[in-house]
């Protein structure tokens, strides 16, 4: 048994009517991956961030390395050896890669910054990591992935002894993931002790030693990884059986709802494909594949160059997103966060965003039918909120996805694409997710679903059709599709 180098005892943190921590208690060990994993909500990142120094706990403290340590900025347990690489990229990015590796940290020379000093240790560190990447490249002009090797370069020049890896996979493709892997795992057998954190639980599996499972703010339990299987790691998150985990329903199919001809326009070359009412139509690829340019083209807001779309038989020619949603049409965005919701408004507001029509009476804006309304939503899709006055900022990422389905439903679109549609959310509110999907189906709807989780496409579609740097590479029927196949097809 390894000794432990971090120890969290009885920590607690309560926010005004809330207490996301409640007496949480967790050893881990030194050098190893540790994982910890929980529903949207169940605390992860309020422990992050009371590690980071961000927020001070109400009661309990953090040891490392045997002593008692209280964090009052983030600077502080950085110094103490504590990093962390943020889901959300934090970098200078009109600086270089070595300038970033040294934020916090210049070296000093005579009283002068030591540049050619500091070049030379980072070119050492990215030679240690086996890295392509290039030191004096400006780090905007760098991949999502390179970001998050120069943020780990930042920590390791930082003499890190504990780094703490938030979802860091959410957005790499299955080339830049296998690179990260190999990075944290060269990480630990230099002793670097890292905290993963991840929805997706296979990556758990694959790296973890050990794992701490969160539940509505408490500590359920930590177990070596060989110690549990991932039904039993998901019971343990969400705290009930979970049942199937791709619920897929049957659904009656209709007529063609739509028909897309000879698509063309950028990336995108000659798409044609059709879609039935009552569908689940997936659309799968790897990253780059332009899966979102042909929602986009589809829905007018991006104009295409050549190609018709039909919508019930009919012709249409969408000269703005308001065209494609007075049609029937809606968007469930990549990027819920900045495309999807306005932050700062309430969980209402955003519900009744794009249909206020049927709020308004009288020529005003009814706030009591606006209530009723939200709610009405807010329940059907079990949102989990204080009031329907609560700005979306402050909900779980689950939450925030279920308030822009919410959206649409209101709405009454017909046709919903949904992008990415649980990127990012734990199991439990995937499950709810997938309810939806089927619940929209069986109501007439049809939904198109982009995804790069190609168990999500597989367990929930009808049909899928695979995309392949702009092209239609082919269609497969949910009885004949394998990843195998889906794979041949996306390379």
């Amino acid at each position: 048994m390894n000794d432990y180098i971090l120890s969290l005892n009885g920590i607690t943190k309560e926010f005004p009517g809330v207490k996301a921590l409640d007496d949480v208690t967790i050893n881990v060990e030194r050098g190893t991956i540790h994982g910890l994993v929980g529903e949207n909500g169940a605390g992860k990142s309020t422990l992050i961030k009371v590690l980071a120094g961000i927020y001070q706990p109400n009661a309990g403290e953090v040891v490392l390395e045997g002593k008692t340590c209280h964090f009052s900025s983030p600077i502080e347990a950085r110094r103490a050896g504590i990093s962390v690489v943020h889901q959300e990229i934090k970098l200078a990015e009109p600086l270089s890669v070595a300038e970033n590796m040294f934020l916090g940290n210049v070296m000093m020379k005579g009283g002068l910054v030591d540049w050619s000093g500091m070049r030379r240790r980072a070119q050492q560190i990215v030679d240690d990591l086996g890295m392509d990447i290039d030191i004096n490249a400006q780090v905007s002009s760098l991949t999502v992935a390179k970001k998050q090797v120069v943020e780990i370069m930042h920590a390791i020049n930082n003499n890190s002894k504990v780094l703490i890896m938030d979802e860091p996979s959410a957005v790499l493709t299955d080339r830049e993931l296998e690179v990260m892997f190999r990075i944290v795992k060269q990480l630990r057998t230099k002793g670097i002790t890292i905290i993963y954190i991840s929805h997706r639980l296979d990556e758990v599996f694959d790296l973890c030693d050990n794992v701490s499972v969160l539940r509505d703010g408490q500590h359920i339990n930590t177990l070596p990884i060989s110690q549990v299987d991932r039904q039993g790691l998901i019971n343990m998150m969400v705290g009930r059986e979970m049942g199937q985990e791709y619920p897929k329903e049957p659904a009656e199919l209709g007529d063609t709802i739509l028909k897309v001809e000879h698509l063309s326009r950028g990336l995108l070359k000659d798409i044609s494909f059709e879609v039935k009412s009552g569908e689940v139509f997936g659309i799968s690829g790897l990253v780059g594949a332009g899966r979102t340019e042909l929602a986009r083209a589809i829905l007018g807001i991006d104009k295409p160059e050549s190609g018709e779309v039909y919508v019930r038989g009919k012709r249409v020619k969408y000269h703005t997103f308001s065209d494609a949603i007075r049609d029937g049409l809606g968007l469930i965005p990549e990027d819920r966060k900045l495309q999807g919701l306005v932050q700062i408004m309430s969980v209402k507001k955003n519900t009744t965003l794009v249909n206020m029509k049927r709020v308004i009476r009288g020529g005003v804006i009814s706030s009591k039918l606006e209530e009723e309304l939200s709610q009405e939503y807010a329940k059907k899709l079990r949102v989990s909120t204080p009031s329907m006055d609560t700005e979306v900022q402050y909900l779980s990422g689950g939450n925030q996805q279920k308030v822009v389905i919410a959206k649409w439903l209101f709405q009454n679109s017909e046709i919903l694409f949904l992008d990415e549609p649980t990127r990012g959310i734990d199991v439990g509110a995937k499950a709810e997710i997938y309810r939806l999907i089927n619940q929209m189906v069986k109501e007439g709807k049809t939904v198109i679903m982009i995804s790069s989780e190609m168990p999500e496409i597989l367990g929930m579609c009808d049909r899928i059709m695979v995309m392949h740097e702009g092209r239609k590479m082919g269609e497969l029927m949910a009885g004949e599709a394998t990843q195998e196949k889906i794979m041949a097809l996306c390379v």
